[in-house]
């Protein structure tokens, strides 16, 4: 009798243990999507929201314009792909919590508006 209670705590043990290693080695992850507007040099969106960690950006081209997305701040600049119509350019990046914009990377098209911003929470 004594010998099932010690296998029985152990097994115990050894979950609440692993549960508490898997909470901590688990990190946030979010996806956001956005998508161009139809022959326009704009986003449908202006503000996208995220969680801190590991944030996926995808934005669906539905222009005859090629677009891409890139994300810039807090040190952190990185473009997608530029892709033609009904292709998607994704960037993923670790975000920490605060403000970071998003852009079309093609020459010209962030001066024309076609920007907006993250908000990591």
């Amino acid at each position: 009798m004594r010998r099932r209670r010690t296998l029985a705590g152990g097994v115990a043990a050894a979950v609440a243990v692993a549960g508490a290693v898997g909470a901590v080695a688990v990190e946030a992850a979010s996806t956001v999507h956005l998508k161009s507007k139809p022959n326009a040099l704009a986003f449908n969106v202006k503000v996208l929201h995220a969680t801190h960690g590991k944030v996926t950006v995808v934005m669906t081209n539905t222009s005859s314009f090629k677009h891409g997305i890139a994300v810039q701040g807090h040190g952190l600049d990185k473009d997608g792909k530029i892709v033609g119509k009904g292709k998607t350019s994704t960037v993923t990046l670790t975000l920490k919590k605060g403000t970071y914009n998003f852009y079309c990377p093609v020459p010209g098209h962030k001066a024309a508006g076609m920007r907006g911003t993250i908000v990591v929470k």
